[in-house]
């Protein structure tokens, strides 16, 4: 993995919520601060992440762990893009003290939260139901916008906004890039056929994103190439494995009868991957 996906990120301005949430946690999720207390909450927040991130650079992970949770803390909870920064910083850390499934941990929140100011798109998400859904909402979001003259004013907010939810999104995008490097590296090292086939979908999702660092892409491009046949090898050792143990429980059953799993052949089905089962007395 490069660099720049270990680097935790910096402050930056944070991004609005979906207003279309919904349920209890969504409930709480908007009751907001007074805009002069949120102010000074966030600024505690990024004074704590700073502190946090020195210690990072000085190699102290536990301690930098420690004060992101405390910047968390001071964070109101509704500001996603800030609370996505801070847990993606809290993986990078993970990730240092390899301490593999804690980084996936953290890296899923980040990317949870990512996720609640701009979807991911159905290569990302892996659900082609929504693909119309999300392409409709990305239609709305690159509508062309014809500039009449008649209310300069009102013209010049509108492109100010428009210029607002494209920096938007760019920033937004940049880090779900880097939280999905983060978690991909995480779910490749702690192996098995579960977590190498998560680390195909979220290196399959990097390959789509736009403006990928060229090292990121190099990393993303090498994984795609040998993670293949590592999830193939974890499969059919995880089967193995299964069909071993299953075979011990039966025989333990079947003994008193004077019977052994010996007496049932297996035999796997080269078209589905199944198994078929004949006595054998």
């Amino acid at each position: 993995m490069s660099n720049s996906s270990n680097v935790p990120e910096r402050d930056g301005k944070c991004a609005p919520i979906d207003a279309n949430d919904s349920g209890d946690e969504e409930v709480f999720h908007d009751a907001h601060f007074p805009a002069e207390e949120e102010a000074q909450l966030l600024k505690e927040s990024h004074e704590i992440k700073s502190e946090a991130n020195q210690l990072f650079i000085a190699k102290s992970y536990d301690q930098a762990i420690s004060c992101y949770d405390r910047a968390l803390a001071s964070c109101p909870s509704y500001l996603d893009y800030d609370i996505a920064i801070i847990h993606s910083n809290i993986a990078a850390c993970h990730l240092k003290l390899e301490d593999w499934k804690a980084a996936v941990d953290s890296a899923t929140v980040s990317i949870e939260r990512l996720s609640k100011i701009i979807p991911p798109t159905p290569q990302e998400k892996g659900d082609e139901s929504k693909g119309k859904q999300i392409q409709e909402s990305k239609e709305h979001t690159d509508a062309v916008v014809e500039l009449s003259g008649d209310d300069e004013e009102a013209e010049l907010k509108e492109l100010q906004r428009l210029q607002e939810q494209d920096e938007q999104r760019s920033k937004v995008m940049r880090l779900r890039g880097k939280v999905l490097m983060r978690r991909a590296k995480a779910k490749t090292e702690i192996g098995g056929w579960g977590s190498l086939q998560g680390a195909a979908e979220d290196y399959q999702a990097l390959a789509g994103t736009e403006n990928l660092p060229a090292d990121d892409k190099r990393v993303v491009q090498r994984a795609l190439r040998e993670l293949p046949e590592r999830i193939k090898q974890a499969r059919e050792k995880e089967m193995g494995d299964m069909m071993g143990k299953l075979k011990e429980l039966g025989n333990g059953i079947l003994s008193p009868f004077g019977l052994s799993t010996d007496n049932f052949k297996f035999v796997q089905d080269p078209k589905t991957g199944g198994y078929n089962m004949n006595f054998q007395s």
